[in-house]
């Protein structure tokens, strides 16, 4: 099932007091990213983030869910409603996340 348009621009919404936050779709799905880095995306009219030590910190009881099969799982957040949790989360993470692959010259 692909994810809808209007629930990736309620996210943005959400997300709007962040600078970079940027999206990419694939799929039918959306990935998100936060000053350059992925930090998770909108499957199924869900937002997931990767699982990294700051996230679970920050959402302690999130569960973990697959974006779709065969992917690896991803936490599931489910305070959209709170843009003060959702800028929260996405500052916490932004230092653990790796840096953006460098894409090879031809």
């Amino acid at each position: 099932m692909a994810s809808n348009k209007e629930y990736l621009e309620f996210i943005l919404e959400q997300l709007s007091e962040l600078d970079e936050i940027t999206y990419r779709a694939m799929m039918g799905e959306f990935i998100i990213y936060y000053r350059g880095k992925i930090i998770g995306g909108i499957y199924d009219d869900r937002l997931l983030v990767k699982p990294i030590k700051a996230a679970i910190n920050y959402m302690p009881a999130a569960s973990y869910e697959l974006p779709y099969e065969g992917a690896k799982e991803m936490l599931l957040v489910d305070e959209v409603d709170n843009r003060e949790f959702l800028t929260g989360l996405f500052n916490a993470m932004y230092d653990e996340l790796p840096a953006p692959k460098q894409k090879k010259k031809k």
